[in-house]
């Protein structure tokens, strides 16, 4: 057995994270949620402790997301069951743009801008400054 968390637990821990963060919920709220202790939901976002499949749908219904959520955008060397990955897993983790507190709060921020054509021109105006060309399928 190996003292690193499995990439699966991680990648996990880590999307209960993002949408735990989206939401603006505190570790010790969605722990109160849970039945559990900050410490309990902070060991879940790491992959430090696997969540069982209860635990997983009950934060799915606090969540408000599917069960699936959990396992989108896997990497396809985490997905694919191989050992050895954990190590990258763990820096992607704490590397992820996505992930980053500073990137969820803009979000948050974002779409609690009342006005669609105020939103849009906002997302212009970064993409502009970024120098990127994103494309959306939906209005911003």
């Amino acid at each position: 057995m190996t003292a690193n968390p499995n990439p699966v637990d991680i990648h996990v821990g880590s999307r209960v994270r993002l949408r735990r963060t989206l939401l603006g919920m505190s570790q010790e709220k969605l722990g109160n949620a849970l039945g559990l202790t900050f410490q309990q939901v902070q060991k879940y976002e790491r992959g430090t402790n696997r969540i069982g499949s209860s635990r997983l749908f009950l934060l799915s219904r606090i969540l408000d997301v599917p069960v699936s959520f959990f396992f989108d955008d896997m990497a396809p060397e985490i997905a694919s069951g191989q050992r050895g990955f954990a190590e990258a897993a763990q820096a992607t983790f704490k590397q992820d743009d996505l992930a980053k507190r500073e990137t969820l709060e803009l979000v948050r921020a974002y779409y609690k801008i009342p006005d669609a054509a105020v939103r849009k021109r906002l997302f212009d105006l970064v993409k502009a400054i970024g120098g990127q060309t994103i494309e959306i399928d939906e209005p911003a």
